[in-house]
């Protein structure tokens, strides 16, 4: 039996923040607005992740609230997600992700994304797949104001 989650991130941008994709640090003048390191890829694995396993959502597990996520990596995110699964008998088959950003040009990062991410999850590069567009010069995301992700999960039982 498989069964699938969606998840879905959003983060304004602003100068002198770091730029976190996918648990990669890119080179770019902006960076997320976020109380962990604002990664959108890893906030939208992790929230499909977290619904394919009928486990709520990751402001549920991680709570901009809590100070004791300020400023961390979200793969930690992705590796306490992955120990609920694993306590479930959960596995993950699966991911495929789209980061929507105008710049930078996320390609030539994915397979070192793929690499982290699939360290944090327990799982080869090759279960991930990942995709990039931009959204022609539209809304905040068109203006490079903020940057976006979507993903879906598929685990077996």
């Amino acid at each position: 039996m498989t069964r699938s989650g969606i998840g879905y991130d959003l983060h304004r941008l602003s100068e002198g923040r770091k730029l976190i994709v996918g648990g990669v640090e890119l080179p770019f003048d902006k960076g997320p607005v976020g109380h962990s390191d604002g990664d959108v890829l890893a906030h939208a694995i992790c929230d499909a992740l977290l619904g394919a396993a009928g486990l709520g959502d990751i402001g549920t597990h991680f709570p901009d609230s809590d100070p004791k996520w300020k400023g961390v990596s979200s793969l930690l995110f992705l590796e306490h997600t992955r120990k609920l699964l694993n306590e479930r008998n959960l596995r993950i088959a699966h991911i495929d992700a789209i980061v929507i950003t105008e710049k930078p040009k996320l390609g030539p990062h994915f397979p070192a994304m793929r690499e982290a991410l699939g360290k944090a999850l327990g799982i080869e590069p090759e279960q991930i797949n990942l995709k990039a567009k931009t959204n022609e010069g539209v809304d905040a995301i068109g203006r490079g104001e903020a940057i976006a992700a979507h993903a879906i999960a598929t685990l077996e039982v």
